[in-house]
């Protein structure tokens, strides 16, 4: 019987190895999506010296779905923090050129003068007003060209030197302004001559505090609060606080309420010093957003602290019954002070020799007592 191999050829290179006579086939690839680089078996047995470069390429596997494999963690990106608004860098305060008001009552009178003396050239001023001013008769030349002009010039003197008249106070300031420019703020007390052209805003720069009204809060928990605070603060940069914001005293308090969104807020009493840290967060706050629009924050502390209407039974009744329980073991731990030192002192003297199921008698007995003098009811 005759049988007949088939003899599959061998690879150049591997004719002189002894191995099996057959060779299992490569089984399928288990990754259907898998990248690999096939290198050719006859270069691995080169005969030749030197190096051999032989290109290869990275090995790429894919995830694969259902396996179990997880991707690759990367480290989340932590969002940069977003530059503060910066108002224009040139809306800041400076003094604004004015005059003593003297000089605007001397433009004033010399109007008036130049009308007067007008009139008496034109021979339009009353006999009685030449008589009491003791004038010389007029000439009688009548209202013509060259006396309206003397009119208009002496009646513009005269409303210029008198319409620049300010007073300025103390604590007020007074910014201004020419068709929509800053010109300048008046810090200036006293009579003064301010060109009449110019547009006035009066501002109060003193110091100044702000009671709220009560505005939402949370405490560390996330329960709902109603907290009233107190502002202390002034206007620091007229310029900015009138020009850089519609109203300062509106920013000043949608910064507050954002302040307080921020920080936790506890109820008066739950931690020792808790009142001043949440004072010295929200001061802080607060500054950091006014000192943009020139706001010169100097405190912000809570003067009234409340549950919202919503929590105010629930937490009253949570709070009671934690005052309850504290008072409780407080006179627990009393009793169990007294009770153990009573029973040390008649065992140290030696008035009685009690054994442990005696001991634990006199025990229950003495915390009993104790608790029926307290008024309290022993369980």
């Amino acid at each position: 019987m005759t049988t007949t191999t088939s003899h599959t050829p061998e690879p150049e290179g591997l004719a002189g190895l002894e191995g099996p006579a057959d060779v299992p086939a490569r089984p399928a690839r288990l990754i259907q999506n898998e990248v690999t680089t096939e290198i050719p078996v006859h270069l691995l047995f080169r005969d030749e010296a030197g190096p051999v470069s032989v290109p290869l390429r990275p090995t790429v596997v894919a995830r694969r779905q259902g396996t179990g494999e997880q991707p690759r963690l990367r480290r989340p990106m932590q969002p940069k923090p977003r530059p503060a608004p910066e108002l224009d860098p040139d809306l800041v305060e400076r003094p604004a050129r004015v005059l003593p008001g003297a000089a605007g009552v001397l433009a004033g009178a010399c109007g008036a003068a130049g009308c007067l003396a007008t009139s008496w050239w034109a021979g339009v001023l009353p006999q009685l007003a030449v008589e009491a001013l003791r004038l010389p008769a007029s000439a009688g030349a009548g209202l013509g060209p060259a006396q309206w002009a003397a009119y208009a010039g002496a009646g513009a003197l005269g409303c210029v030197g008198l319409g620049g008249l300010a007073r300025g106070r103390t604590g007020r300031a007074w910014v201004l302004g020419l068709f929509g420019r800053y010109q300048g703020t008046v810090r200036r007390t006293g009579l003064l001559w301010v060109n009449p052209l110019l547009l006035r805003r009066r501002v109060d720069v003193r110091l100044r505090h702000w009671r709220s009204e009560e505005m939402q809060a949370a405490d560390g928990n996330g329960v709902a609060l109603r907290v009233v605070v107190l502002v202390v603060w002034r206007v620091k940069d007229t310029a900015r606080a009138t020009l850089g914001v519609e109203d300062h005293e509106l920013y000043l308090r949608e910064c507050v309420e954002a302040a307080l969104a921020r920080v936790p807020v506890e109820m008066p009493g739950a931690t020792r010093g808790s009142a001043e840290v949440t004072a010295d967060a929200l001061t802080r706050m607060v500054v950091r957003d006014a000192s943009m629009v020139g706001l010169e924050v100097f405190s912000v502390r809570p003067v009234r602290v409340e549950y919202a209407p919503e929590v105010a039974a629930a937490m009253h009744r949570r709070r009671i019954a934690a005052l309850d329980a504290q008072a409780r073991a407080t006179m627990l731990t009393s009793v169990v002070d007294s009770v153990e030192d009573t029973v040390t002192t008649l065992t140290m003297r030696g008035l009685v020799e009690l054994d442990d199921y005696e001991r634990k008698a006199l025990v229950k007995d003495l915390t009993v007592a104790f608790c029926a003098g307290r008024g309290e009811t022993a369980v």
